[in-house]
């Protein structure tokens, strides 16, 4: 057997998606990737050691681990570990090859030459010690030949086979497959490193060990009796967890740790939608259309930056207006030109209006216009119908009746970190119920009214008159939030379908179409109340979204972009009509037609809802239960997600005949409905 060259190749980068940089974490005064290249040393059969790094320039560590130590390093393609490690053979003495991942510093020597005998012995092209696994997790030993390799890269195509390395191989029913197993099953012991608590118990193992490298497999076995506590850290992970979960799902793993919530926004939070499942984290957009970290291609039919994009994900002639103020500068001591003509723009949209401030997002926009009404009237008082957003002002409503934004927001809303001193400032009422605001009217002396013109269902023939007159008459200053329903059915606020001007109003989402810009509107005797009060913001002056905006405005209002979202909204409320009442589903639907929604009543609809996503997503779709349309969303496109969707409604309609079982057709656990559910 000394006559059989044997090349090992470890295969290491330091760009890991859950735990950057593991290989070359400290453990013990060395990197964990010496740590792992000494134990190997120790091998009887193991004639030379390579490593398998990526091209990628922060990958030089592991160049300078390499030289280092004396040994051969051979760098490819970051994603296509396949052809790097095909790389790594060419440049090797032998053709039998050993592939060591380089998060598994406790590889032991001695079961390693035990297979390297067994491999020779029994003349098979694969032998590992995974199928199915019995050692512990971080003891994984894959011996093949190179020839097999360079079958693998001829033929392996998708991206989990080039990523693994070794699965075409393994499932190649030509080759003589072999797997080595362990007298006891040990299979349940982690002893890799994907997180940081794994890290951890490596580092304490190597301590007990006086930082020594030459302990085996039973050493540490006996270590666990007597020290169980040491390995409890990491025991709740699942084994290969990594090979099953998408890049996405890894990177929401570590934001979860170091960004609160894991996000900034809760509506783009995975478990609204499919937890442990939904892609969550993009590369590029265009269009309708989104790829993942995996490079992964979904239709877009949800939320289509949630309803920033009426025009289409990175729309060719918006970001050449960008582009183009890019390259001459964004932010300078001086102002930018392009906020007096939007403001001139919008205003000119909007007959009623005098002037407009600028900020970037919509709770922005609210908490200015809120400033800007109190300080007009001289009151505090403000009365509230719809979503307007985080700030103090607006959750306080939750400080005197917990459920008060129960349903104009998420239940579950907690008044926490509000001062108390605001509690009475902010009442909320029930749109179409005009009664309730006009109770809040007569016990206080209100500043604003401001509501949503339009969310789940249109307003009563007289409802927003009645609010008008109503602050006109109490000198209330009317504040309409189109953030989210401006342009979608009409060139501008939603509030012209309907003949009712406010005295400010707030638009955003759609007017940068995906650029941050928001727009306060109003008459100019309330407006120039801001004078008097401070609102100012650095980043509120910069250059993108308002030459966003108004390219953005020119390109509605050439193609009447509302007339067409709004057309393609009410086929899809009717084909979803349709599609329901074929499979005996009772469905309601909600919103406006360019920002659809649906609700299958039913005791399970919960569960309803996660599996349309789990089978649309399969299907090439991010999809829910709501959808804002873009421009960009195509006849074929919503017909092909039609098509899909009814397979998903005939299931539902058995699960609601008891012939089939909900719980059967999921993969994982029900998707999130609350906000307390998401912390």
């Amino acid at each position: 057997m000394k006559n059989n060259l044997v090349s090992l190749i470890i295969q290491a980068r330091t760009k890991s998606t859950r735990l950057p940089k593991k290989v070359i974490s400290d453990v013990g005064g060395k990197t964990l990737l010496e740590f792992l290249v000494e134990r190997l040393k120790r091998s009887k059969m193991v004639s030379e050691i390579i490593i398998a790094t990526t091209d990628e320039k922060y990958d030089e560590e592991i160049v300078e681990i390499g030289k280092k130590l004396g040994i051969k390093v051979v760098r490819g393609d970051e994603e296509d570990v396949l052809s790097r490690f095909v790389l790594a053979a060419k440049n090797a003495k032998s053709t039998t090859l050993v592939r060591i991942t380089g998060d598994c510093p406790f590889i032991d020597p001695d079961i390693l030459d035990e297979m390297l005998l067994i491999y020779f012995n029994k003349k098979v092209d694969y032998l590992t010690n995974t199928l199915p696994p019995t050692y512990p997790d971080g003891l994984d030993i894959e011996i093949f030949s190179s020839s097999c390799l360079y079958d693998a890269n001829l033929s392996a195509h998708s991206k989990y086979e080039r990523e693994h390395v070794t699965p075409w191989i393994r499932n190649n029913k030509n080759y003589i497959i072999l797997n080595k197993a362990s007298e006891k099953d040990f299979s349940s012991m982690r002893l890799t490193v994907d997180e940081p608590e794994d890290l951890e118990v490596i580092r304490k193992v190597i301590k007990n060990f006086k930082q020594r490298s030459d302990f085996n497999l039973q050493d540490i076995i006996d270590l666990k009796k007597n020290k169980p506590e040491i390995f409890n850290l990491n025991k709740n992970f699942k084994r290969n967890e990594g090979s099953m979960i998408s890049s996405g799902q890894k990177l929401w793993k570590r934001a979860k740790k170091v960004i609160p919530g894991g996000n900034m926004l809760l509506s783009k939070r995975p478990e609204l939608y499919l937890p442990g499942k939904w892609p969550t984290y993009f590369s590029k957009a265009e269009g309708c259309k989104v790829w993942d970290l995996d490079g992964n291609e979904f239709f877009d039919v949800s939320n289509m930056g949630v309803g920033t994009n009426i025009l289409g994900y990175c729309n060719p002639e918006i970001n050449e207006s960008v582009q183009k103020i890019i390259k001459l500068g964004t932010m300078t001591s001086l102002n930018c030109p392009e906020e007096v003509y939007l403001a001139e723009k919008l205003v000119e949209m909007h007959e009623w209006a005098d002037m407009a401030r600028f900020a970037r997002s919509g709770g922005e926009a609210n908490s200015i216009a809120i400033r800007i009404a109190r300080a007009a009237t001289g009151r505090d008082v403000v009365a509230i119908c719809g979503y307007h957003g985080w700030h103090d002002w607006y959750l306080a409503t939750n400080l005197n009746n917990n459920s008060g934004l129960e349903e104009h927001l998420l239940p579950g809303l907690e008044a926490v970190g509000v001062p108390k001193a605001l509690s009475e400032t902010t009442h909320p009422f029930s749109f179409n119920k005009f009664w309730q605001l006009e109770d809040i009217a007569s016990k206080y002396k209100l500043a604003a009214v401001k509501m949503e013109v339009q969310r789940s269902s249109p307003p009563d023939e007289k409802f927003l008159n009645d609010v008008r007159n109503l602050c006109s008459k109490k000198g209330i200053v009317l504040i309409f939030d189109e953030c989210t329903s401006g342009f979608r059915e009409t060139f501008g606020g939603i509030h012209k379908k309907y003949g009712v001007n406010p005295d400010m109003a707030m638009f955003g989402k759609s007017i940068g179409n995906g650029f941050p810009i928001t727009t306060v509107i109003g008459k100019r005797e309330i407006m120039e109340a801001a004078q008097s009060t401070f609102i100012s913001s650095t980043f509120w002056t910069d250059r993108v979204g308002p030459t966003a905006a108004l390219a953005t405005l020119e390109l509605m209002e050439r193609d009447k972009s509302w007339e067409y979202i709004t057309e393609k909204g009410i086929y899809l409320q009717n084909k979803w009509s349709y599609l329901a009442k074929q499979h005996n589903l009772n469905i309601s639907l909600g919103g406006f037609p360019a920002l659809s929604s649906f609700v299958i009543e039913s005791k399970n609809w919960m569960k309803y809802k996660t599996f349309i996503s789990q089978d649309l997503l399969k299907a090439g779709f991010l999809a829910s239960n709501s959808c804002y349309l873009s421009t960009k969303h195509t006849d074929k496109i919503l017909n092909l997600y039609l098509e899909k969707l009814d397979k998903v409604f005939s299931l539902l309609s058995k699960c609601e005949t008891s012939e089939s079982l909900i719980d059967d057709l999921l993969d994982g656990e029900t998707c999130h409905a609350t906000f307390r559910r998401l912390t």
